[in-house]
């Protein structure tokens, strides 16, 4: 299995997936910020030009969530992901959410305070995406109420996991402090 990343970006996730698992992958680095992802032989593999990519023999999986789940369901001995319908069914709509309703609105505000070039942010769509953050989050939160994974401690004991990559759990104990 090759999986192709970038250091701090989205990969991380395909990558601790494969740690999470024990699975045996060689990681190919395409440096974004030297247009690598824009080479022919990248864009062969993913014209999309995004990372990370999973290659797994002739199987090429885009996309972290869609990484992510391939490996579980290909390894579903080691628990990652639920096994009976019903659980399965809550499974995907948690990750769902999050991804469209939390990460959706996270991104554009990274997009329009340090990513875009300053003369093409716009500044109201970071107020509006930090209410919608806010309101998801919380929702997110109630939908936790009573259970033994509160958010905050659920990051908390999600980063301190030995397979975590370092520069997340350092990221994260450095926020904490």
């Amino acid at each position: 299995m090759q999986l192709y990343e970038f250091g701090p970006t989205r990969s991380i996730r395909a990558r601790w997936t494969l740690q999470e698992l024990g699975v045996d992958f060689e990681p190919v680095t395409v440096h974004l910020l030297k247009g690598e992802h824009h080479r022919p032989e990248f864009l062969a593999i993913n014209p999309a030009a995004k990372i990370p990519v999973l290659v797994d023999g002739d199987q090429v999986i885009t996309e972290t969530v869609a990484i992510a789940l391939y490996l579980a369901e290909k390894y579903p001995d080691r628990g990652l992901i639920p096994t009976g319908r019903a659980e399965r069914g809550e499974f995907h709509r948690w990750l769902m959410f999050v991804v469209t309703e939390i990460e959706g609105p996270l991104w554009r505000i990274a997009r329009n305070t340090r990513l875009y070039p300053e003369d093409e942010r716009l500044p109201a769509d970071v107020v509006i995406a930090s209410r919608e953050v806010k309101e998801m989050a919380a929702i997110l939160e109630r939908h936790m109420q009573g259970r033994p994974y509160r958010l905050l401690a659920y990051l908390e004991r999600m980063y301190a996991r030995p397979k975590a990559p370092m520069r997340i759990a350092a990221a994260f104990a450095s926020i904490a402090a």
